[in-house]
């Protein structure tokens, strides 16, 4: 994943730099046998995005496997919020090394504190009996729609200066074209099915262990708001407080986050503080390449 961090020209980064230091902050330095230090997001928010602990995470354990086997599952919880002011200290148990999967936990930690657990199956590619019995759902293509980071400019234009229209105005390595209208912070009541195109912005290095951890960290991204579609609520709106509890992807078969991916989601139920929902990541052509499913914290503040 090697990637340098270049100077950032703040007013104006190209797609490429905003690329590259995605990959560069999803790296990991290693400190030892089995340990790696994660780096703390130097434009963030002061809590660590779970997106990026998850990528890390994942990123840790691949570092310990046989370059032939790739993650097919990952399943994780979320302990405490962490800091964008630390590290992170990522820690690897190496459960299994069979014939044909390895299985490795992961325990990420701020100040001596664990923030998340994670435990990530990995497999060499072998064949088998295959199907798909979901069907891509027949949307719009995300030519004909306009990028979700347009919409969030025209929205900061009428806020005050502030955290909120900092975070809206953010250059973002991922292309979002969402295929329902949208505002995060005034959502309308609507069904609980999302869907959303996405791709980097720039191209990413080959190496599939790259675009997997990618992806985990996009998986992140609005699945817990399809939760709350039903009830007209965000969670940036300043009436829920909402944070992710569990998480977890299956990767079902290579692809390539260079090109648009359908992020299907739905939440079939959400109470008690909670909300649920589940995702299907299709490619352009309709093939089925990851499931994801998350369980999040959804109360009044």
């Amino acid at each position: 994943m090697g990637i340098a961090m270049t100077k950032a020209d703040n007013n104006s980064p190209t797609p490429e730099k905003i690329v590259a230091d995605l990959v560069f902050l999803l790296d990991l330095e290693a400190k030892g046998p089995d340990v790696f230090i994660g780096r703390r997001h130097p434009d963030g928010t002061g809590r660590v995005f779970g997106g990026q602990a998850i990528a890390q995470a994942l990123g840790a354990a691949s570092r310990t496997v046989d370059s032939a086997r790739t993650a097919h599952s990952l399943h994780a919880y979320f302990l405490r919020p962490g800091s964008d002011e630390l590290p992170i200290e990522y820690r690897v148990k190496r459960d299994l090394d069979g014939g044909n999967f390895s299985n490795r936990r992961v325990v990420a930690s701020q100040d001596g504190k664990p923030i998340l657990n994670l435990t990530a199956s990995f497999q060499i590619p072998v064949e088998g009996p295959g199907h798909q019995h979901s069907a891509m759902p027949d949307v719009p293509p995300p030519e004909n729609l306009m990028p979700d980071s347009a919409i969030r400019m025209e929205l900061a234009q009428n806020l005050p200066e502030g955290t909120m229209k900092q975070l809206l105005r953010r250059p973002f390595p991922v292309d979002f074209r969402s295929v329902e209208p949208r505002d995060w912070l005034h959502p309308e009541v609507r069904p609980a099915v999302s869907h959303v195109w996405f791709r980097t912005v720039a191209p990413l290095p080959p190496e599939a262990a790259v675009h997997r951890s990618v992806l985990a960290y996009i998986s992140d991204f609005q699945i817990l708001a399809t939760a709350l579609q039903p009830h007209g609520k965000a969670i940036h709106g300043g009436e829920i407080k909402g944070a992710s509890l569990d998480h977890a992807i299956w990767f079902h078969e290579d692809f390539s986050l260079d090109d648009w991916l359908l992020f299907a989601t739905e939440s079939p139920w959400s109470g008690g503080a909670r909300g649920f929902a589940r995702g299907q990541i299709f490619t352009r052509d309709g093939r089925l390449v990851a499931s994801v499913t998350q369980e999040g914290m959804v109360r009044h503040v």
